[in-house]
């Protein structure tokens, strides 16, 4: 029993393999990085300017923001074919999958609303205006509260999921990019590009709880531009991409102070995590590339070329 124990053990292939999906907004491409290899093993065309990625609940379908095709595509993600487009308003730039795997919030940069839509009728359900060039996009994880970041405007619109309508509007720092919910829902996170913060906010009655700061030592605070960030799946931690600072932020999410920063790649996105959390992958805009950072050492530990102008990115779990 011991000897074939051992055998067991030794021929186990991992629990979960994967992949990371990245857009490639000026190719209009996706590539796709193998988690185990860190090798692109597939170059996949789309529409123009693919921005936003995000999988269905069961990974057999992706969501494409096809920004400049005015159009959201479906894409099988084993053939790598598009299934066919959903409406989505003009210049999807971000969007979020509600719990209910069903409907879509999407921002519409350049007409200044949200757009839901159904993908199982492939149908408009509301558009809800919003402040100018929305751009980030969160839903509560109750599914209760969507919320819409608007980047001229400056605010977080709160969206009530029940009746499609705001119910508040908050004040952020300047040129709102990417927003989160955390501690179970119970905050908001909301990064400002020019503002240089990431604001954080109660979500019971919407009022600030906290802001964090970012100083890196010999980068102009000019270039420090939070754009994109990810949580750690225990919500301690909060990997936040610092744009053309070049840096990702390591932040304790419980006292909202900052332990370390990680150098990457140019202009720094957005990220995903490999299924196991152990790798984290940054979308590094400028230098066309993808920088792998090992979870528990806070290190990077490979850049990985892609194609130009790196944007989105979305983790597809695969067998083992």
């Amino acid at each position: 029993m011991l000897k074939l124990a051992l055998l067991l053990t030794t021929v186990a292939l991992p629990l979960s393999a994967g992949e990371i999906w990245v857009t490639n907004e000026k190719d209009d491409t996706i590539s796709v990085i193998d988690v185990d290899t860190l090798e692109v093993t597939r170059t996949i065309p789309t529409g123009e300017r693919p921005r936003g990625i995000t999988f269905s609940q069961d990974f057999s379908r992706v969501y494409i923001c096809a920004s400049d095709s005015d159009t959201v595509q479906v894409m099988d993600p084993t053939t790598g074919e598009v299934l066919y487009d959903l409406p989505s308003g003009e210049d999807p730039e971000q969007f979020v999958l509600h719990p209910d795997d069903r409907h879509l919030y999407i921002a519409n940069e350049d007409d200044a609303v949200t757009t839901v839509v159904d993908t199982q009728t492939r149908t408009v359900v509301a558009q809800i205006n919003v402040g100018i060039e929305p751009e980030g996009m969160a839903v509560s994880p109750d599914g209760k509260v969507a919320i819409t970041t608007s980047e001229t405007t400056n605010m977080a619109h709160w969206i009530d999921t029940a009746t499609q309508k705001l119910f508040a509007n908050t004040l952020v720092d300047s040129r709102p990019r990417h927003a989160e919910f955390a501690a179970g829902g119970q905050e908001l996170w909301v990064s400002s590009e020019i503002g240089g913060t990431v604001t954080v906010f109660n979500t019971a009655d919407q009022t600030e709880k906290g802001k964090i700061r970012f100083e890196i030592n010999g980068v102009n605070a000019d270039l420090i531009q939070p754009v994109g960030f990810e949580f750690t799946p225990d919500e301690a931690t909060a990997f936040v991409a610092l744009g053309p600072s070049n840096h990702v932020a390591v932040v304790n999410a419980k006292t909202l102070q900052v332990e370390s920063y990680i150098l990457v790649g140019r202009r720094v996105w957005h990220m995903a995590f490999s299924p196991d959390h152990t790798k984290l992958f940054t979308t590094n805009g400028v230098s066309g590339d993808v920088t792998v950072i090992d979870v528990a050492s806070r290190q990077a530990i490979k850049s990985i070329k892609v194609g130009r102008f790196p944007w989105g990115a979305a983790m597809r779990p695969t067998k083992g």
